[in-house]
């Protein structure tokens, strides 16, 4: 194994589940050591660090809530004691609820203010607080999870779209704020097989994502792995790419 600090490193928050952990080990495969964060299921965090260092990989498991300050200041404490370097952040912590858009009055606030805090405030915190091991890195790179649904109208619960869209405005402005020492992009998934649609579209969920898959160009819903190589696409093979949203869909949301 490639000592600690001669490798790469990487944090991806939420790295526990999908794409979190489709990213956390696609990097590990590419040669980065991974910082893995969860904020409640410390068991499932712990079996991606042992993945990761069956593969080679150094990885540290960092428990913070993205939406907590002190947490996050920690966690980047933690990162820079385990690696001494940060190369790539992967804002991908992320949260929903099941309230269905058109139900405004059944909408409880302090359940999209957690979105928010989440989503929004948790990416703008976790970037800050590791940026200045960014800006020590020669190719420090960003990416940010927005989503299909903070783009174009949609299904998903209110908090949850807008969201998105913030994290859409946020990943082009911090763009321009943080170049020309780091790139900042965003990835916005379509329908993706597994547990999120799932719970977003219960019993429908197969006859639904079946219709979505014949709708769409490459005739298939998006998986955590397509997401996570694009993700990696944009933190390694992308020099010259920053402030851009890519979605990854298959082609659907440009053709219908």
């Amino acid at each position: 194994m490639t000592p600690v600090g001669e490798r790469p490193a990487a944090l991806v928050t939420g790295s526990t589940r999908g794409i979190g952990r489709s990213t956390a080990l696609e990097l590990g495969r590419r040669g980065f050591d991974v910082a893995v964060n969860c904020s409640r299921s410390r068991e499932a965090g712990e079996q991606v660090v042992a993945e990761l260092q069956a593969l080679g990989a150094g990885a540290v498991l960092c428990p913070a809530d993205v939406a907590d300050e002190g947490q996050v200041r920690g966690m980047a404490q933690a990162v820079e004691t385990a690696f001494g370097r940060l190369d790539a952040l992967v804002n991908n912590a992320g949260t929903t609820i099941a309230t269905p858009p058109a139900d405004l009055e059944g909408l409880d606030m302090a359940d999209w203010d957690r979105v928010f805090a989440v989503n929004v405030r948790g990416l703008f915190q976790v970037t800050r607080a590791c940026l200045p091991l960014l800006r020590r890195s020669p190719t420090a790179a960003v990416v940010n999870l927005a989503s299909i649904a903070g783009l174009r109208p949609g299904a998903q619960p209110l908090p949850y779209s807008a969201s998105k869209a913030a994290v859409a405005a946020l990943t082009r402005t911090l763009a321009g704020a943080l170049g020309p020492e780091v790139r900042v992009n965003a990835v916005a998934p379509g329908w993706m097989v597994g547990e999120w649609m799932e719970t977003a579209l219960g019993d429908s969920y197969d006859r639904l994502m079946e219709r979505r898959a014949r709708l769409t160009p490459l005739r298939r819903c998006v998986t955590p792995d397509d997401v996570a190589r694009s993700i990696c696409a944009l933190l390694t093979g992308h020099p010259f790419v920053t402030g851009e949203v890519v979605v990854v869909d298959g082609g659907f949301a440009a053709t219908t």
